[in-house]
């Protein structure tokens, strides 16, 4: 019988009996829990979970790779597609990472609109997690509060972007296009809606004596494993350890706020839901901050090297049309060398180590994607529990495929 070399699980996708009451089955990748992609091989006694080996390999993109064969901003809109739940985030991050190869600067307001849209994509990234957590675990209601909240954002940044989960909004030196004259008042409407959203729901879960006992205690770490295995995001700050990109390493204009970093205690799938539902109170917090701190001026770098020229230009200024030409078919130059840019994502420290030989083109990407560390550590938070918790702990992992498996 064939065996991992990690692990005493047999590699089998028959049932198995071991003997003693033990025994080994599938759960996943077919599996609506596993969300389609993932698959852990569980040795079982009865419903306790003795071990487990978790497996990934059926969703592989080729991110990295393709890279490699394209200009840096035609990488934006592939980016969108590692968490498409905040693509806004994921577009950002690469865009800083191509902007600190060039030493460049985009301009404030530029800067206001890119914290913005990535705070309105965290929400939809949080509503998303605890609403389809919930419903795995019957509570469908939350869900429809949650998801028609994410709905009432995905109009609101529609209106900007043009696209909702496939937004490509930003471009190395700026973003594609300013606010909507009325963005601010829409923002005030959609936020009142999505507050008393998020206010059902929390009546409905955080006291409620189904989900309490399926969350707490469940899927639990300690502060010094979860930083061992390289954990971030809430998954980490539900431990204690008030990490966050945003503080820890301002970018954009993050130091110009005034929000809090939630933490938990026991680090388990209760205190993961507490932070995930409070973040999203900070998130709506920095939106309304940065609509009252927002500085008129350009959205882009003013430089014809680093970003098309508006088409009133390009039609009637021979400098303009030659840098458009050259923009399009071979892109931004930044010098060679290589730098890595993280910033907070969704699930946590999102970064893009990218080094260049001087070419239109990458010559090397790699993704820190959260959920890859958060996927690896999935066994340590569910060995010793039982196979119904699987479903609490991996929903508040909220692992993302195309950011998993890039």
């Amino acid at each position: 019988m064939e065996t991992n070399s990690n692990s005493n699980i047999p590699k089998t996708w028959e049932l198995e009996d071991l003997g003693g009451g033990r025994m080994v089955l599938n759960m996943g990748p077919s599996h609506p829990a596993m969300h389609g992609i993932v698959r852990i091989l569980l040795t079982v006694e009865g419903e306790r979970v003795v071990d487990s080996d978790v497996e990934i390999g059926y969703l592989h993109r080729g991110f990295e790779k393709t890279c490699e064969n394209i200009t840096y901003n035609q990488v934006i809109p592939y980016t969108d597609r590692l968490n498409y739940v905040s693509p806004f985030i994921n577009n950002v991050g690469f865009a800083l990472a191509i902007e600190k190869l060039m030493d460049i600067e985009t301009p404030e307001r530029c800067k206001y609109l890119r914290v913005i849209m990535s705070e309105l994509s965290r929400l939809q990234d949080h509503l998303t997690c605890i609403g389809a957590n919930a419903m795995e675990q019957g509570a469908f209601t939350v869900y429809f509060y949650l998801i028609n909240a994410r709905e009432f954002l995905y109009q609101l940044t529609d209106s900007v972007a043009g696209g909702r989960v496939t937004p490509a909004y930003s471009r190395v030196g700026g973003v594609t296009g300013d606010l909507p004259p009325d963005f601010r008042s829409k923002t005030a409407e959609v936020f009142k809606k999505v507050r008393k959203n998020i206010s059902d729901a929390d009546k409905l879960l955080t006291r409620n004596r189904i989900f309490f006992d399926r969350m707490r205690g469940t899927g639990a770490i300690s502060k010094q494993d979860a930083m061992s295995m390289s954990f971030t995001g809430p998954v980490l700050r539900a431990c204690g350890v008030p990490y966050d990109v945003r503080k820890a390493a301002p970018y954009l204009v993050y130091d110009r706020f005034d929000f809090d970093i939630p933490v938990g205690d026991n680090g388990d799938n209760y205190d993961r839901y507490l932070v995930r539902m409070e973040e999203m109170n900070q998130s709506m917090s920095i939106v309304e901050q940065a609509l009252e701190q927002l500085p008129e001026g350009p959205i882009r770098h003013s430089e014809f090297n680093v970003i098309l020229p508006a088409k009133e230009e390009v039609y009637g200024n021979i400098e303009a049309l030659m840098a458009h030409f050259k923009l399009t078919f071979e892109g931004v130059k930044p010098p060679a060398g290589e730098v890595y840019q993280a910033v907070e994502g969704g699930n946590g420290e999102l970064g893009y180590y990218v080094v260049s030989d001087g070419s239109g083109k990458p010559y090397r990407v790699r993704v820190r994607p959260p959920c890859f560390t958060l996927t690896a550590g999935l066994s340590k938070l569910i060995n010793g529990g039982y196979i119904a918790d699987i479903i609490s702990t991996f929903g508040q992992i909220n692992m993302i495929g195309g950011e998993l498996e890039r």
